[in-house]
Parts: C-alpha cells; sequence; structure tokens
C-alpha cells in the first residue's frame, strides 16, 4: 500500500528527460535521483516527497533501455508509477530494481498534480482521494509482489541463495 502525492505527466515521457544522459556516468541511485525528471520538470526534486506517485500517460519510459531511469524515479522517492501504458522494456526494468508500476489509463486521464492518491498493490485499487475516484488496475502478481519487497530481482535472487545454501 502506499499513498502521495500525484505528479502527473503527459504522453511519452523518454527515459531521456526521465533522467538525463549527461548523468549516465554514475551508477549510484542517490546521484541519479538529483537529477530525477530535471529536463521535463525542473522543481521534480524539491517537491516530491517519499511515498509520492508518478502519473503519467502513454508510452512512459520510453527510448533508451537503461535502468538509471526507473532506478533514479525510485531512489527519489517515488513509491509506484501509474500510467496509461509503458515502454516494454521500462516495465521489465522497473520491476527488476524493484518499482512497482501500473497500467490504469483512467487514472491517467483524471488526476491532477497534487491530488492525494492511494495504491492497494496487491488488489490494483487506485483511489484519488482529492476528486474522490476509484480506479482498477491489474493487481501485481504474488511472484511480482515478492520481488517488489525483496528490492528487486537481483535482490531476490540473492536471498533465495542465501536461504538455500
Amino acid at each position: 500500500m502506499s499513498r502521495g502525492r500525484a505528479h502527473v505527466y503527459g504522453d511519452n515521457v523518454d527515459t531521456d528527460v526521465i533522467i538525463p544522459a549527461r548523468y549516465l556516468g554514475s551508477t549510484r541511485a542517490e546521484e541519479l535521483s538529483e537529477h530525477c525528471m530535471e529536463d521535463i520538470d525542473s522543481n521534480f526534486t524539491s517537491r516530491v516527497n517519499k511515498g509520492d506517485i508518478i502519473i503519467a500517460g502513454s508510452n512512459f519510459g520510453c527510448g533508451s533501455s537503461r535502468e538509471h531511469a526507473p532506478m533514479a524515479i525510485k531512489a527519489s522517492g517515488i513509491s509506484c508509477v501509474i500510467a496509461e501504458s509503458y515502454s516494454r522494456i521500462f516495465f521489465r526494468n522497473s520491476f527488476n530494481i524493484g518499482l512497482p508500476i501500473f497500467i490504469c489509463p483512467e487514472a491517467a486521464e483524471y488526476a491532477k498534480t497534487g491530488d492525494q492518491i492511494s495504491v492497494d498493490f496487491e488488489r490494483g485499487i487506485i483511489k484519488n482521494e482529492t476528486r474522490d475516484q476509484v480506479y482498477e488496475a491489474q493487481p501485481l502478481p504474488v511472484f511480482m509482489m515478492d520481488m517488489i519487497k525483496k528490492g528487486g530481482l537481483m535482490a531476490k535472487i540473492e536471498a533465495e541463495k542465501g536461504e538455500s545454501e
């Protein structure tokens, strides 16, 4: 479960505006988070609070296949992303690093920046508390929730490896 303020963006938000290429020399999540969204929203890092939620239109995360983009989003304090649709590689990379994402066109259509949003990850229920609206997204499967809770694919593999030794 997550609850936070919405940061709303439009269609085709590509990985180059999520984390500009000039910062790709670093793989440190904290450093990347300092520059998250700066080319599309220069005040993003000063406004975002732990638990906030990004909501966007179609094709979120298009562009290059770098994991830096979901890593920067997660490290900035964003608890999940809700969009109308995603680039396929961004979708996979998000789960790989432990960033929950949901497909929900209705939330993307009606949410405004600053709205209070709550998300039940396991049931796929998204509530826009500001507008008194409820939307349904696909709930996260058990194995994906486990991966999210452990911090991503590699963390899950390491945890399972340690359990089997």
